[in-house]
């Protein structure tokens, strides 16, 4: 998570909202990496989860990325929480909470919805406080 949140730090240098994530391998080696990106691109997609994916995947040389585990500080939305599924990932770790957005769990719960054929292991809170300060000021700062 701290390199996530690293990430995250990272994010802020383009104006775009601090979420960084990481995809980790079965061994636990880092095989993606991820920040906000979508002002930087002009990019709806570029979400931390769906760049570290990528990363991953062409890492892994397989769009399929059982065995691997994605840390994310923020709570996945519903795109990241359908990628999660669509690329198998294992497990989802992540820090804080999105009551106006989160889709593992807060609002919606996409990932452990019964009718799908793939249900990732969800760990959530991890340095949640940290995340949750890192995302707080960059709000207030813009408001």
């Amino acid at each position: 998570m701290r390199d996530a949140l690293s990430l995250a730090t990272d994010a802020l240098s383009s104006d775009d909202v601090p979420v960084g994530a990481v995809v980790l391998d079965a061994t636990g080696a880092v095989v993606g990496r991820g920040r906000n990106t979508r002002e930087r691109d002009t990019d709806p997609t570029g979400h931390a989860e769906v760049v570290a994916l990528r990363e991953a995947a062409a890492h892994r040389g397989d769009w399929q990325l059982g065995g691997c585990t994605l840390v994310v500080t923020l709570e996945p939305c519903t795109m990241c929480a359908g990628a999660l599924v669509q690329a198998r990932v294992d497990r989802v770790v992540f820090g804080a909470f999105d009551d106006k957005a989160g889709a593992v769990g807060s609002l919606w719960d996409v990932v452990r919805d019964r009718r799908l054929h793939h249900r990732p292991e969800v760990v959530s809170g991890v340095l949640g406080d940290e995340a949750a300060v890192l995302l707080r000021d960059f709000f207030v700062a813009r408001r």
